[in-house]
Order: C-alpha cells, then sequence, then structure tokens
C-alpha cells in the first residue's frame, strides 16, 4: 500500500463524499476514485458502500481507516526525525492570505535567524482550501484564517482582524462609514465552489446561504465586485484599487489569523515555527 493511496483513502472516509474529498485533495474525481478501486482490490474487499449520497464505510474499510490513520502519523513523525538528522530538514508551510502581511514578514526573517539549516518551502493556496493543503498532507504547518472545521487539527490564534464589506466605491453603500449585515440582504456575494469547508464558507457569507459567482482566489472576489457589484467580505486594512471600497461590518465576528498543525504531530520543526509565529504576529 502506498502512503499516498492512504491519504486519499483517509481523506474520503472522513468527508463521505468522492467529490468533496476530491475537492480537499486539490484533484479531479476520476484519479481518486480509480485509487480506492485500486486499494479496494488490494485489500480484496470494498472499503465503502457507495450511493448517490454519498459513501459510507464497511467493516473493513472502518478497521482500515484506524489502522490508515496510525500509520500515517508514524510515517509523519520518521520523516521529519530522518530528514532532521541528515542535516537536510525541509518543512512545508500552507499559507492563505497576503503574503506581504508584516506579521508574516517577520516570521520568515525570524524563523531564517533561528533555523539557517532548514529548507522552507512554502505552499501557496486559494479560497477553497483553509487547511492549506494540511489535511491532504501537503504540507506541515499552515498560516491560514480561520473559522473551518478543526477536526484532528490543533490550532493557535496569531492575531484577529476586523473584517468589512467590499464594494464598488460608486455604491451608494460605500459611502456609509459602517454596515450591518441586514444592510446587505438581497445583494449577491461571492461564493466558493461546492465541497467547500462549510464552516469556512458560512462566515465568509456573514452565516447565511448566498447567491452569486464562484470564486477560487482573491482576484476573483475583487473582480466580481468590480465588474458585477458582488459584495465581499475582507479582513481591514488591506490596500484595494481605487475603484473598490470596504466598509467595517459591526455585527461580524473578526477574521482570526492561526498557525494549524496535525494533533498529535511531535516535530520539533513544527512546534518551533509556531513559536517563532506566535512572536511575530504579536509585536
Amino acid at each position: 500500500m502506498e502512503l499516498r493511496t492512504l491519504r486519499y483513502f483517509v481523506t474520503v472516509a472522513e468527508e463521505l463524499h468522492f467529490g468533496r474529498a476530491a475537492t480537499r485533495l486539490h484533484m479531479s474525481q476520476p484519479p481518486l476514485s480509480r485509487a480506492i478501486k485500486r486499494l479496494e482490490a488490494e485489500v480484496g474487499g470494498p472499503l465503502f458502500v457507495r450511493s448517490p449520497a454519498g459513501v459510507t464505510l464497511t467493516p473493513v474499510g472502518a478497521l482500515l481507516l484506524d489502522e490508515a490513520r496510525a500509520l500515517l502519523d508514524r510515517a509523519d513523525r520518521l520523516r521529519g526525525r530522518v530528514t532532521a538528522a541528515a542535516g537536510g530538514a525541509t518543512l512545508t508551510v500552507g499559507i492563505l492570505g497576503d503574503g506581504t502581511d508584516p506579521g508574516a514578514t517577520r516570521l520568515a526573517a525570524a524563523y531564517r535567524r533561528s533555523h539557517p539549516g532548514v529548507d522552507i518551502r512554502v505552499r501557496d493556496t486559494d479560497l477553497t482550501d483553509p487547511t492549506c493543503g494540511l489535511r491532504a498532507g501537503l504540507v506541515d504547518v499552515a498560516l491560514t484564517r480561520a473559522p473551518f472545521d478543526e477536526t484532528v487539527l490543533t490550532v493557535r490564534e496569531l492575531r484577529s482582524d476586523p473584517v468589512g464589506a467590499v464594494l464598488r466605491a460608486d455604491d451608494p453603500l460605500a459611502r456609509r462609514d459602517r454596515l450591518r449585515l441586514a444592510d446587505l440582504g438581497g445583494r449577491h456575494w461571492f461564493r466558493f465552489p461546492r465541497g467547500t469547508d462549510p464552516v469556512w464558507q458560512s462566515y465568509w457569507h456573514g452565516g447565511e446561504p448566498r447567491e452569486g459567482p464562484v470564486v477560487r482566489v482573491v482576484q476573483e472576489c475583487l473582480q466580481a465586485v468590480l465588474w458585477n457589484g458582488t459584495v465581499g467580505v475582507a479582513p481591514l486594512g488591506h490596500d484595494l484599487p481605487a475603484e473598490l471600497a470596504v466598509v467595517p461590518l459591526t455585527d461580524m465576528a473578526p477574521s482570526r489569523v492561526v498557525a494549524v498543525w496535525n494533533e498529535g504531530d511531535t516535530n520539533p520543526l513544527v512546534h518551533s515555527f509556531v513559536g517563532s509565529a506566535t512572536a511575530a504576529y504579536r509585536r
């Protein structure tokens, strides 16, 4: 059994839906389905009961899930220890958001000084995966924004930012000093693709179902506002084109900048990174 295939299996088992699992893994559904079928042939029995609504685990699948999670956890710990012992330590960091954030800039400088021999690899991600590939095993630690599903993850809050509604500058609401979510009722908002973490999607929708264009990256959000008058939500303090304005939302919870890593991960590079991040963002 390949570790990659086991990661695929665990993701499908957690989502209980091939489409959502493929979205989380940032891959298309057909190769994911083929990989699971090969795994089922290898173990000699079905791992899932399939239906139009999704899938459920068979008894064999439930047994494999426990074993696969334990094996993947051991493999991740072993990888960290071996690479560190070999002097070729690598830390892969997932980032969602503004790479020019002063906190991120201070963190990069501080971590380079304290870990000059560590190869830092950065994986930028889009708005459909708030864990930046952490659940899929693509990164060791993530700098992102909450809230999202925190199951089997450990989250450390670094900073809290108030948010506002992003509007076209010629929108009548853009002249207001502040807004409430009720002021935006009936307007089109940008949405994320089907299968995006529902906790994450609900937050950026102000806690209600919305209609509007589907976007994946920040620039698509801004273009949707500019071209279609769509409502967006963004942390305050970010530079925007002159054609756009952001008005504070008084009844929406702040957006939390967080460091996230896998629950139980003992990789010392991850924990030193989180410590450095905590210090860098508190300045």
